[in-house]
């Protein structure tokens, strides 16, 4: 079984990403979303992702906080087709036997939907 990225949108930003040009190239941050399903099916799921900048991460956080960087992808200025194609690279390289072994592998980048879910 084969990923692939249907959508790549943000929940913080009203225009589409490729559109977008942050006030400042080398700091930002907003969270993403990413629709992906098993290539060839259906079966959208979402997984959300923090695009930011060291920049970003200095002026939102103390310098006594410690961060973890799950599901944040850091970059150091703001350039969609390079981020879209860091992120559908990424995806496109995943394979699995079962749609849950897939997006246990796309929950290292981005926050799936189901992550802690439990019946």
């Amino acid at each position: 079984m084969k990923a692939i990225l249907k959508e790549f949108y943000s929940l913080d930003i009203i225009e589409p990403l490729k559109d977008f040009r942050p006030l400042k190239t080398d700091n930002f941050g907003f969270w993403a979303r990413m629709i992906v399903s098993e290539k060839n099916k259906g079966g959208d799921e979402s997984f959300d992702i923090m695009i930011c900048t060291p920049t970003w991460l200095i002026e939102n956080h103390n310098k006594s906080d410690l961060l973890f960087g799950r599901h944040y992808l850091i970059v150091f200025e703001y350039n969609y087709q390079k981020i879209y194609s860091k992120i559908n690279n990424f995806i496109d390289c995943i394979k699995g036997d079962s749609w849950e072994e897939i997006a246990l592998k796309i929950g290292t980048i981005g926050r799936w939907e189901f992550e802690d879910y439990q019946p």
